[in-house]
């Protein structure tokens, strides 16, 4: 178990990249993601968007301020977790470097 069972209590799980981009467009960014990256299979059985793609979204397409984004990579696959913390990371670097 990646997180303590109270804490994991609080979280809202969504298990596709659809679900993540609904979740958020309908309830704004919440104060803290965790991404995994391998989403499994689509409804044709092709591989399905994976959490890189959810996090290009936060980034290229949102229009959210991701200033003071929490966020953590739980994910297995090392190459992806460090694409999706990279991308991150330097986002939000960029971003904070601009309001200085």
């Amino acid at each position: 178990m990646i997180y303590p069972a109270s804490t994991a209590e609080t979280f809202v799980v969504v298990r596709s990249y659809t679900a993540f981009v609904h979740h958020i467009e309908k309830h704004g960014l919440p104060a803290y993601i965790s991404f995994d990256n391998d989403l499994g299979l689509d409804t044709n059985n092709q591989l399905a968007p994976d959490g890189y793609a959810a996090a290009k979204w936060l980034v290229y397409k949102s229009d959210l301020d991701l200033k003071d984004l929490r966020f953590y990579v739980h994910s297995a696959n090392p190459v992806a977790a460090e694409q999706i913390r990279g991308l991150l990371t330097n986002y939000i670097q960029f971003l904070n470097q601009k309001t200085d």
